[in-house]
C-alpha cells in the first residue's frame, strides 16, 4: 500500500491523551482520499504509552533525546509518507487537516506550513494566551502546531532545527527561507486549525505562561547572557519530565 501521508507524534508518557490524538488523526483520513500512517516516538516513557499507540494502530519508534527535535526527526526518518505531519500526543487535528494539507502542497505554491491554535477550553488567561498567539503568528508568518511539508523538504533542511525549545520557529524559518528559494511560500491552513491540550493549564493554572516570564526573566536574561543552566532545567521540567 501506498503511503501518501505519515503523521509523526513525539510522546512522553501520554497514555493519558495518545488514543484521542491518534483518533482524531484517523477521523481526518476518513475524508482523506490518500492513505495515512500513524508514527508514534516514544521519548523515555515509562507508562502504556507505546502498547495504546500499537494497540490504536500506529507505529511505535523509540528515542531517548532530551530534545523535541531528535525526538520529531526520529519519526521523520521513518516514515514512508511522501508528505510528513507532526502533531504533539496531547493535541487533536480537526477532521479536514490532512484533505487541506494534501490539496495546498498539490497547488506547488507552498513549500509546507502550520496551522492556526485553539484551546480545547477557554477563559480570560486563555484568550489573553490565544490573542499574543494569534498576533504573533500574523506580524511574523511562523505559523507552527501542525507542521506539514513534503518529506524531501525535512530532508534538505536537516529535518528540524536541534534546539531544545523554539524548534517549532526555528524550523518554520528554514522552512520558509528554502521555500523562497524555490519561489514557494510557507503558509498555513485556512479552514483547519490545531486542537490545542490545555492539561497543563487545569495543573498549573491559566495564567501559566504569563508566570513563567516574570518569575523567570533573570534565567531568561542570564540565557542570552550565555549561562543556560537555569534555562535548561526550566525547560525540563515544563518539557521532557513533565508528567
Amino acid at each position: 500500500m501506498k503511503v501518501h501521508i505519515s503523521v509523526v507524534i513525539p510522546a512522553h508518557n501520554e497514555e493519558k491523551y495518545i488514543k484521542r490524538c491518534i483518533d482524531s488523526i484517523k477521523d481526518a483520513d476518513s475524508v482523506f482520499p490518500g492513505n495515512t500512517e500513524i508514527i508514534v516516538v516514544c521519548n523515555r516513557c515509562t507508562d502504556h504509552t507505546a502498547d495504546i499507540a500499537k494497540e490504536n494502530g500506529a507505529i511505535v519508534r523509540f528515542n531517548e533525546d532530551r530534545c523535541i527535535a531528535k525526538v520529531r526527526n526520529e519519526g521523520i526518518s521513518a516514515a514512508k509518507g511522501k508528505i510528513i505531519v507532526t502533531i504533539d500526543a496531547d493535541n487533536r487535528m480537526t477532521k479536514g487537516t490532512l484533505r487541506e494539507i494534501y490539496s495546498l502542497l498539490r497547488t506547488g505554491k507552498y513549500i509546507g506550513g502550520g496551522a492556526p491554535i485553539r484551546f480545547e477550553r477557554y477563559s480570560f488567561p486563555l484568550w489573553c494566551n490565544d490573542i499574543m498567539c494569534r498576533i504573533s503568528f500574523a506580524i511574523t508568518g511562523l505559523y507552527c502546531g501542525i507542521f506539514w511539508a513534503e518529506k524531501e523538504t525535512f530532508d534538505q533542511i536537516g529535518g528540524f532545527a536541534g534546539k531544545k525549545a523554539m524548534e517549532d520557529v526555528a524550523t518554520a524559518k528554514l522552512l520558509r527561507k528554502y521555500g523562497k528559494k524555490h519561489g514557494r511560500k510557507y503558509t498555513t491552513l485556512r479552514k483547519n486549525y490545531l486542537i490545542n491540550s490545555t492539561r497543563k493549564y487545569y495543573d498549573l493554572g491559566d495564567w501559566l505562561y504569563f508566570k513563567l516570564i516574570f518569575k523567570n526573566m533573570g534565567t531568561f536574561l542570564k540565557a542570552l547572557l550565555g549561562d543556560r543552566s537555569g534555562l535548561d532545567k526550566l525547560l525540563d521540567d515544563m518539557f521532557y519530565d513533565y508528567k
